[in-house]
């Protein structure tokens, strides 16, 4: 496997501990619950959680996608639920990559329903679709953007593989 580098380790440090310390400022006094979407998310979120500086952060894990053999599939399939509650809570969800947003949207709508204070999102990556392709929902804070590419590293993966990539990559066809 051929791979070039998007982003470097110190690239993505240095962005979560921006994208922290904005979401700080943001929820500064305010009882917040940091939910990270399984799988992918859950490394950004490690990394994330340590540069958010707010009183009353808990966190909790949704397992929930809606990719299939490396491509969205339109289909959200839940495999886990909270532990925690988060009714009078705000919310933030936090993925790896919002690609079409049919993850996104139906964790917002389903915690909404629960009711949060708020519910926001922060994504790593932001996909920019090809035209004909477009997003059901946009993320509240986005670490890049990201040309439509399959993307691997950093808990993005291809079939479970390659989460434990530092960087985040793009797999180059063999010549």
């Amino acid at each position: 496997m051929k791979k070039r580098i998007l982003f470097s380790r110190e690239v993505i440090a240095e962005r979560t501990a921006e994208l922290g310390r904005t979401i700080s400022d943001f929820y500064r006094d305010a009882p917040l619950t940091v939910v990270t979407l399984m799988n992918g998310g859950m490394i950004f979120a490690a990394d994330l959680i340590r540069n958010i500086d707010v009183a009353d952060l808990r966190l909790d894990s949704f397992a929930a996608s809606s990719y299939e053999n490396d491509a969205s599939s339109g289909n959200l399939k839940i495999r886990s639920n909270l532990k925690l509650s988060v009714e009078g809570r705000h919310v933030l969800l936090v993925d790896d990559i919002l690609d079409t947003g049919c993850t996104l949207k139906h964790m917002e709508a389903y915690f909404l329903t629960l009711k949060p204070l708020s519910v926001r999102s922060c994504v790593l990556l932001n996909k920019i679709l090809n035209p004909g392709k477009t997003k059901s929902i946009d993320a509240d804070w986005i670490g890049f953007a990201v040309q439509d590419l399959y993307v691997i590293g950093y808990g993005l993966d291809s079939r479970e593989s390659y989460r434990n990539l530092p960087e985040i990559s793009v797999i180059e066809p063999d010549e």
